[in-house]
């Protein structure tokens, strides 16, 4: 009677450790597509800021060019499924953009324009749902390798061979790493 029941319950624990790593993988996927989901709402929005900032900066046609190219790659990236080209993709979106809100700023007859600041501002609520995004992907990612490689879940993972899922790249030194020593200075706002 014990040993049918110690059975028993070996095997609730392998049903719902097997449970747990495809309801893992389900979501791991389902993440790699919010980020494209998003990528695409950005890619959306970008003609309708280029199309209102053309009006006010037909002097500045280099930016309008380096947003085309990115919205290019973003949508190619957005297709693949493949997480690397979509971060890819969206650093090379966010680079092009932030040059964008320097002509912006510097500009004062734009930063007045409603219509800009209000794609802006969708721009940077986009831009913080796709960082949330990644970093859903980036946990769920990781709290799945750990479940592979942690005892006892890494019995159930070795008996029906779920492999170890990769996450963002990222280059493991640089100056992305390094905080300087202007960087830790406390900004002063002035009136």
């Amino acid at each position: 009677m014990i040993f049918l029941v110690l059975i028993g319950v070996i095997a609730l624990y392998i049903g719902a450790t097997y449970n747990k790593f495809v309801t893992s993988r389900g979501r791991i996927k389902a993440s790699v597509q919010e980020i494209g989901n998003q990528l695409k709402r950005q890619v959306e929005l970008i003609p309708n800021i280029i199309d209102s900032a053309k009006l006010y900066l037909k002097h500045e046609k280099d930016i309008f060019k380096d947003l085309t190219d990115a919205r290019k790659s973003i949508m190619e990236a957005s297709g693949s499924n493949n997480v690397q080209k979509m971060s890819d993709a969206s650093d090379q979106l966010q680079k092009v953009l932030s040059q964008f809100k320097v002509i912006v700023e510097a500009t004062p007859q734009i930063r007045g324009v409603e219509t800009i600041n209000t794609m802006m501002n969708e721009l940077r609520d986009t831009a913080d749902k796709i960082m949330y995004a990644r970093r859903t992907f980036i946990d769920l990612t990781a709290d799945y390798n750990i479940s592979r490689v942690t005892f006892p879940s890494n019995l159930v993972a070795m008996l029906f061979k779920f492999e170890e899922l990769k996450g963002l790249d990222t280059a493991e030194s640089g100056a992305h790493l390094e905080v300087s020593a202007e960087e830790t200075k406390t900004p002063k706002v002035g009136i």
